[in-house]
């Protein structure tokens, strides 16, 4: 993955903690800033991991270590899936 730098607007308290970085700890803050970009919808998984040189499936893996559900709905969301589920299921019946 090609890097470039981008000079950004951050908290002053936050400056000693993007010093020296290693690639891994690189990966993590570009991932979680790309998070709220999957979340606002503006991309996918799969776009944030071609962004960040792996794989989808690694991408939501890693979500996952940190917490992050891939799958991010609420017990009424999924209820209202089911009962749509079962009336198209009705319907073709």
């Amino acid at each position: 993955m090609e890097l470039i730098t981008v000079t950004m607007k951050i908290p002053e308290g936050m400056a000693p903690f993007l010093e020296d970085e290693s690639s891994e700890q690189r990966f993590q803050r570009n991932a979680m800033f790309l998070y709220s970009l999957i979340q606002d919808q503006r991309i996918s998984y799969g776009r944030a991991a071609e962004i960040l040189g792996v794989s989808k499936w690694s991408l939501i893996e890693f979500f996952n270590q940190m917490g992050v559900p891939y799958l991010n709905q609420t017990k009424s969301d999924l209820l209202e899936e089911l009962r749509t589920y079962d009336r198209l299921k009705e319907q073709r019946a």
